[in-house]
Formats: structure tokens, sequence, C-alpha cells
């Protein structure tokens, strides 16, 4: 086979996972991290069949099953107690599940495998210039040169500093709403088994995810989060937590409520903004962006760690037949006809749970959630839920 010698810019799930597949396949793969010390953004993730069988490619689903827990159900309600959504997968093949998982554990599993499978990670690299789409060479803020390389793969994530360079049209503008998210622990099992989120109009969006593990090896975590607009997030984590807790998450989730008895302050809590991200296609001569720097979405559908797991996976998959830069046009035409339906979808449904007003509340209520329900909605949501809604059919690799 082919030996290519590969740099990854970015240092998160798409990029550590990419790079892994990579290295396995046999490719000299240069890991080039921004950081002195990579590490974890955020908190929960939802990890789908799909994310899971690109992580049983990449030999770590024990692992990642082992540090999570599984998750069977999606169920949100509004503030009146009326049922928004139930999604069981169940309804797509029985026994079927998701995982929660703290990003740091997620992190973790990915990271260990990189070095003994022979990665080279050079951190604190943070790369400011693009040189030769044909030869890459990556140049960084202290003016070091890494390259030439056959293939560089762009994997900075949704705010990515590179994306303008290769894509200079390309768009990702900041969603108005953000969330805060933190950690508690749940030793009685009150959130066990599903992703469980409430709703006020489409104001205030709050869940709890069961994620196992938590950062600091802590059982029986579960992910809490609660959505704040972007613009009022420094004066939200300024204000009074205890008045939050009691006064405006109480009366909307009691039980949550009182899992934060023993909090005092905003202290645990991190925050995630998200952004929209359209450029069109991914590949420009030998590079290639990759997971949330090529799609990211809001988070509404959940889905940015599984599809950015099935790109690192389907590609070295694909360099196997075609080792050389031209595999990128073909893998990344393949790659958008899956996560061009979460883009369109996510931005279509954002609106139904994060906005200001009356509207999309009661377009949610009075048509949304009845029409779920209707034979046929119910498949396509839990083909949405899962990430198997794909135009064409999985490769054999990543196939759930």
């Amino acid at each position: 086979m082919t030996t290519l010698k590969i740099g990854i810019v970015g240092c998160g799930v798409g990029g550590m996972a990419a790079a892994l597949a990579l290295a396995r396949r046999g490719h000299a793969v240069t890991l080039l991290e921004a950081f002195e010390q990579p590490r974890p953004v955020g908190s929960g993730l939802l990890l789908q069949p799909t994310g899971l069988a690109a992580l049983r490619a990449l030999e770590l689903e024990n692992a990642v099953r082992a540090a999570g827990a599984p998750v069977q159900e999606l169920i949100g309600h509004d503030s009146r107690g009326r049922r928004v959504m139930a999604l069981d997968y169940a309804d797509w093949r029985s026994g079927a599940h998701g995982v929660g998982i703290h990003r740091a554990a997620l992190f973790d599993a990915l990271h260990a495998p990189l070095v003994p499978a022979g990665v080279e990670i050079i951190t604190g690299a943070r790369i400011t210039r693009l040189e030769n789409i044909a030869r890459p060479v990556l140049h960084d803020a202290a003016g070091r040169a890494f390259g030439p390389f056959d293939i560089v793969l762009v994997a900075d994530g949704s705010a990515s500093t590179l994306r303008t360079a290769l894509k200079p049209r390309a768009r990702a503008p900041v969603y108005p709403w953000g969330a805060v998210w933190t950690n508690v622990v749940d030793p009685d099992g009150r959130f066990a088994g599903a992703l469980r989120q409430v709703y006020h109009r489409a104001e205030v969006m709050c869940g709890a995810l069961p994620v196992g593990r938590g950062p600091n090896g802590e059982a029986h975590c579960t992910a809490v989060f609660w959505s704040v607009p972007v613009a009022g997030m420094d004066d939200f984590l300024a204000g009074d937590f205890a008045a939050w807790r009691d006064t405006r998450l109480a009366p909307l989730w009691p039980g949550l409520a009182q899992a934060f008895a023993g909090h005092s302050d905003w202290s645990g809590f991190s925050r995630a903004i998200y952004r929209d991200v359209s450029v069109g296609r991914w590949d420009v001569g030998a590079f290639a962006l990759i997971g949330d720097a090529a799609h990211g979405t809001s988070p509404q559908l959940g889905q940015g760690a599984n599809l950015a797991l099935v790109d690192a996976v389907e590609l070295a998959d694909r360099l196997v037949t075609a080792p050389s830069p031209a595999a990128l046009k073909g893998w990344q035409a393949d790659r958008r006809r899956h996560t061009g339906l979460y883009q369109l979808v996510s931005k279509a449904l954002t609106p139904l749970f994060q906005s200001r007003g009356w509207f999309w509340p009661a377009l949610r209520t009075w048509a949304f959630t009845p029409a779920s329900r209707l034979p046929g909605f119910r498949q396509v949501g839990v083909g949405l839920l899962t990430g198997t809604l794909r135009l064409g059919r999985f490769p054999r690799v990543t196939r759930p």
C-alpha cells in the first residue's frame, strides 16, 4: 500500500479520529495542535449508532461504552407538561441505544492510542498560513514550517481560523443561542436511560443527559445544559446562582433543581457556542476540511461528534483503494450526502426550540408535534436521531 504523509490541524474528535484511522492504515501522520496541552471543551454528548460504528472500526467501541451510559430514548416536554417529542431507539432496531459520554472521556479514549499507533503529535503549533495546495506546507505563529505533506486535513472546529483561507466564500455565523453546561452526580439514577429535555416556549431549553464517568472519574454523572442567548451569556453567568436555581429552574423542572441543592455558584459550568457552517465542497487541492470545520450546525440534532467520526473512518477507508489527494473529491461528495441532510434539518428545526416570540413554539405545538406522531414521520425522526438517515448506503466500515 502507498504510504502518504498526512498533516492534520486540530486535536478534537474529528482530528484525532482521522489521525488514528490513517495511522493504523500505515500512513505517516502528524497531528498539529494550537494548545500546549490538548484538552476537551464542553460537557456531555450523545454517541449514536453511526458514531459507535465508526468507533468500532477504530477498536474503541468497548472502551467508550464502558466510560459512557446507555440512552434508549429522547423525551421532551414543554413547561405545561405537554409532550413535545418522544423518540425510542427500539423503533429503529430492537435493543438499539445511544451512549451518553462526557467529552473528556471520549477525548481520552481517542488520544491515548495515537502515539502507540505512530502518530506524531506537535503541540503549541497554532497554524496561521497554508501554502501550496498541491503539496501543502503549514506555517505556525512561531514561524515554523511543517511539511510538505501529501494531504492536509483541517479539523480545527466550527470556529476554524483556516477555513476561509481554503474557501474564501465560506460562512460560519454564530447561532444567537448557546448553552451553559455542567455535570451533576446522579447515584439514584433519576436521569438514567434517556436524554430528557424541557422547554419554556422556545426561549428556554434545558436538558439532562446521562454520561457515565465524569471528567474526574466520578461515576453516575449526568450532563446538564441550559440554553442562553449568546449576547447575554456573560450577564447570565455573572448573575445569582441560587436565584436561577430556585426561581427559573425549579418551576420548570423541580427534580433537576434538587440535583443542584449542594451547588452555591457557577463553578463547573462551561459555555457552548455554535455556528452554522456553509462551505460548499470541502476539498481544495490536497487540502480538505473535516468535522465541524466542514459542516458544523446547531446542536439541535446532536450529531456533531458522530458525523466527524464517520468522516474520519470513511476517509481512511477510501484511501486504501485510492491513496492520493484525488480521493478527497469522492470522499467529500459522498459524505456531503449524509452531512447535508443534518445541516438542512438542523437549520429548519432550531427556531422551533430556540427563538423568541410566540410563533415558533405555537408551530411546534400545533404542527410539528402532531405530525411527528404520524406513520412515516416517526421513522424519519428515529432515523435522524440515530444518524442513519443518509442519501446512499453506508460503506461497510461505518454501517451501524
